[in-house]
């Protein structure tokens, strides 16, 4: 690949991101106001996908996990907990100091509907749309998910 096709690739790079970038955000906004009736902050939610999806998480990995710092995890952990969203799991038998971290059925059934209204909006959504524009957005699932590795 020549210097001049590289460049190409970089302008049309740029450009796509241009026009992807503010279809994403309307979509992200969207998701997020389903989300709105659940009573959850969407950095407790954030938090509290990560403790289903890893069961026994400690606070200062979930800080790093979510790029946060260690108090302002802690501050969050302490409400969740609060709220019967998560508990403290057994200590850990080789570090009597750290106790995981693990989400609550109350806490499960709150994702779970969470995820159950965002799908229930985006499937209504795509519905309105023909067939070759859902063929369009399948086919780009899986270059979407290889940018957000």
């Amino acid at each position: 690949m020549g210097k001049a096709d590289r460049r190409q690739g970089r302008e049309d790079a740029y450009a796509l991101a241009e026009a992807l970038r503010p279809a994403l955000h309307r979509l992200y906004r969207q998701l997020r106001r389903e989300s709105d009736e659940a009573d959850l902050s969407p950095l407790h939610a954030l938090l509290l996908v990560a403790i289903i999806q890893q069961p026994g998480i400690g606070v200062a990995e979930l800080a790093r996990l979510e790029r946060l710092r260690g108090p302002t995890i802690s501050g969050h952990v302490k409400a969740m907990e609060r709220d019967g969203l998560i508990a403290r799991s057994e200590p850990d038998p080789s570090d009597r100091r750290r106790n995981g971290l693990v989400a609550t059925e109350k806490g499960e059934e709150i994702i779970r509907s969470l995820k159950r209204r965002r799908t229930d909006w985006l499937a209504s959504e795509l519905a309105k749309l023909s067939p070759q524009q859902r063929d369009a957005i399948r086919a780009a699932i899986e270059p979407l998910m290889e940018i957000g590795q």
